[in-house]
Order: structure tokens, then C-alpha cells, then sequence
């Protein structure tokens, strides 16, 4: 302390104080408001960079809900609900409960499905040094949790793009640890999911698939992404009872042309398949258009 400020500071207590902080190390200013042009631009960049360094060449988005289960999880959920509703068979929540758990059960199809479609897609990711097709998802449970587990069992990696929410949700077990990545911004979260997409694929989901959904078809109708295919599965078990799409079509909100955005499969080797065909004519088309 010098004698002729003896209230000054010494250089070490100033270092200790919030405001000597590098900018980027200091938490709570990176936590203000006015710095959510820098987050949302760090939350774009950090997965971006770490796929490029990891060659991630293209990848397939599968969607769909979170609460379907695989099916024998989705018989022990149904089991506890009807030995609850026997404790109380009057009760209305009970019974209504019991009701969602046989239709998820019925929907526990799906999750079998999206496991098989990841193990096929990811058959592909280990052919090439340059990684194509590697499956992507939300990163939660359910469907999400069956594509990733799928690639899991093909030995090939996959993505998982977890999102802070209210209730919590932590990231399934089957995403490679290093292509596990977490948001805060609903809006850079699906920006990545389509950056790198060759195919989306869609699984019965509640409102963040269908959000995800009609955000991919409005930007294939709009022209602002890539041509990708955009595949459905369940149309007739799921989708037709959701969206009356022709309704749309008829009201005339939308052209009848757009009804050719999407596809609808009805396994996941029809799927594949198609992903497969669809990329090819193309890539046949772009070199034709390129010798000319």
C-alpha cells in the first residue's frame, strides 16, 4: 500500500475485481441482455466448427415426439396406469391417462422403426473418411432417442442438438459424446439441424415436431434451403388424423404443387431408399447441367 495513497488498492486486489475480468470469462456480462447478439452468434459457431473439424460431410434429421417410447416401455407405462386407475376406476384423470398410454403403446411402433432407419442411414457413415448421411435429432428421449441408438448399433456416430427447457431434458445415451451439443435458442438449434441436411424425416410428434416440420416445408416451398426430401412416416396412422393438408390445398392457402414437398414411407427401407434415389437423379441432374 503506498504511503502516499493509503487508501489505495494494491494491484492484486484490482485483479480481483469483477471489471479486470477478461470480457469473454466474465459470466454475468455475457449473461445481459444486450450481449445476445454474441451468444446467438457463439451458440451458431461452436457445433458448426466442431462438425467441420470432425468432417461431417451431410446428415439425415429425423424428428418426432418424445414420449413415444420403445414398446416395452410403453407396456410398463401402461401397466401403471391401469393399476392406478383400478385403485380408483371413477376417477377421470386416471381413465384418460390409461387411454394415452395404450395409444403410445400403439405408437411404440415408430420407435422400433426410427432405430432401424438410423442403423440403416448410418451403414452409410462408415464407408467414407468424409462422414455422409450421419443421423441427427433433438437429442432427447423417445423417437429422438431411437435414431441415435440406432447409429449406436451400427457402430457410427451421430448428433444429438439438446435445448434448454422448463421441465428438464437430458440428452440420451446413444448421441456420440462429442457431437452432443446444448442450446438455449430454439432458432440456432434449427438452423443447424438443416445446414448440412440431405433428408428430414419426420416420426408422429406433438407441437416442437410439427413446428419443425412446417418450418423445413416453408422454407422448401419459399426456396430458402437446399432440395432435400421431407419424408413422413405414419400417414395414415398419424398424419391424415393431425393434417388435412388437401383442406389446405382446397381452401387454396396453399397450391396444389406444394402437396409434393413431402413424401410418405411406410418403412424404413422405403425410406432409405428413396433418400438414396432422390439424391441420385439429382447429383445425375447437376452433372449433366454442368457439362452443358
Amino acid at each position: 500500500m503506498s504511503e502516499e495513497y493509503p487508501n489505495l488498492p494494491s494491484s492484486l486486489d484490482l485483479k480481483c475485481t469483477q471489471s479486470y475480468e477478461l470480457a469473454y470469462r466474465d459470466q454475468d456480462l455475457m449473461d445481459q441482455p444486450e450481449l445476445r447478439p454474441v451468444r446467438l452468434m457463439m451458440e451458431a459457431l461452436k457445433p458448426e466448427m466442431a462438425l467441420e473439424r470432425e468432417n461431417i460431410n451431410s446428415t439425415i434429421v429425423v424428428f418426432g415426439s418424445a414420449r413415444i417410447a420403445d414398446p416395452e416401455k410403453a407396456k410398463h407405462n401402461l401397466t401403471a396406469a391401469q393399476m392406478l386407475l383400478e385403485e380408483k376406476p371413477d376417477d377421470v384423470r386416471r381413465q384418460k391417462r390409461v387411454r394415452r398410454m395404450e395409444k403410445l403403446l400403439e405408437l411404440s411402433k415408430y420407435y422400433v422403426m426410427a432405430r432401424e432407419f438410423g442403423r440403416l442411414v448410418s451403414e452409410e457413415c462408415r464407408k467414407d473418411s468424409r462422414k455422409n448421411y450421419v443421423i441427427i435429432t433433438g437429442g432427447g428421449p423417445g423417437i429422438m432417442e431411437a435414431a441415435n441408438r440406432g447409429a449406436y448399433d451400427a457402430g457410427a456416430p451421430s448428433i444429438g442438438l439438446n435445448i434448454d427447457l422448463p421441465s428438464e431434458q437430458e440428452p440420451n445415451p446413444y448421441i456420440s459424446p462429442e457431437f452432443c451439443f446444448h442450446f438455449n435458442y430454439f432458432a440456432i438449434r434449427k438452423m443447424n439441424f438443416l445446414i448440412r441436411a440431405k433428408a428430414l424425416v419426420a416420426f408422429p410428434g406433438g407441437m416442437g415436431t410439427l413446428d419443425e416440420l412446417f418450418e423445413a416445408l416453408t422454407l422448401r416451398q419459399t426456396g430458402k434451403m437446399q432440395h432435400i426430401p421431407i419424408i413422413l412416416f405414419g400417414k395414415e396412422d398419424f398424419w391424415d388424423k393431425i393434417i388435412n393438408f388437401e383442406a389446405l390445398v382446397e381452401s387454396g392457402v396453399i397450391a396444389e404443387d406444394d402437396l409434393d414437398l413431402f413424401y410418405v414411407a411406410e418403412t424404413p427401407a422405403q425410406a432409405w431408399d428413396f433418400i438414396k434415389r432422390y439424391h441420385e437423379v439429382n447429383e445425375s441432374i447437376d452433372d449433366k447441367n454442368s457439362d452443358a
